[in-house]
């Protein structure tokens, strides 16, 4: 396999600040964090706005990434599963999807809802979510 290059775009701030008081999943009581954009990337940010769900693609930079097989959940009473078949942030390549909705632009932050990621979590991406048939 070949090397590759990827640059953070942005910076997740949030109050959560260590992996033991961050919910597993956004829907799970996630606060609202902000996404700092990085000034380099302001004209692929320009036309992002309140109401917008989109997809973050983040890395989980305080991961394992030696880890290949898990408890589900952390849940010892679940038999373990590959990585490649769960959620977990520890993986060979720490990539984290997250769907969450634009509340509000604030130059180059934006506040969203729905981000588990704790802070100082750099985002690799931001894409739209897009409606199956009028989007395309």
């Amino acid at each position: 396999m070949s090397d590759f290059t990827a640059y953070a775009v942005a910076t997740v701030s949030s109050p959560l600040t260590s992996l033991a008081d961050a919910p597993r999943q956004g829907d799970e009581g996630a606060p609202d964090a902000w996404i700092v954009i990085d000034p380099r990337y302001a004209d692929a940010a320009r036309d992002l706005r309140p109401g917008a769900d989109i997809l973050l693609l983040t890395w989980l930079d305080r991961a394992d990434r030696a880890v290949q097989v898990v408890h589900p959940r952390g849940d010892l009473a679940r038999p373990e599963q590959g990585v490649f078949s769960t959620r977990s942030p520890d993986r060979p390549n720490p990539i984290g999807l997250h769907r969450v909705t634009v509340r509000e632009v604030d130059g180059l932050r934006l506040r969203v809802s729905g981000l588990e990621a704790i802070d100082g979590t750099p985002i690799l991406d931001v894409k739209p979510v897009l409606d199956p048939i009028s989007d395309r």
